[in-house]
């Protein structure tokens, strides 16, 4: 699939971003190899293989929920607000 000027148009309209029009040329080129690479993809045979195959078998290690508040964490993050009171940030209000 290659990504023409049209199709690069559409994206940035629904991603509201704007390509400037010296780099158009060099996305469409990156974007068509991206696609190229995924297309690639499709070609793999996967008859036989299970769809929940992975390379290990081990489940992912669990721990405990345990709740913790170390204040001198919360003190580090606090002192680089522009504002905080009682361990909580302040913010502009934003609602009327």
């Amino acid at each position: 699939m290659q990504v023409d000027d049209k199709l690069l148009s559409k994206l940035e309209k629904l991603s509201y971003l704007k390509v400037d029009e010296n780099k158009r040329l060099e996305i469409e080129k990156q974007l068509s190899e991206i696609v190229s690479f995924v297309d690639n993809l499709s070609t793999l045979d996967t008859d036989g293989i299970n769809s929940t195959f992975a390379m290990n078998d081990n489940p992912t290690p669990l721990r405990d929920d345990t709740p913790a508040c170390d204040r001198e964490i919360n003190d580090d993050i606090l002192k680089h607000a522009p504002q905080n009171d009682d361990h909580f940030f302040i913010v502009p209000k934003i609602i009327e």
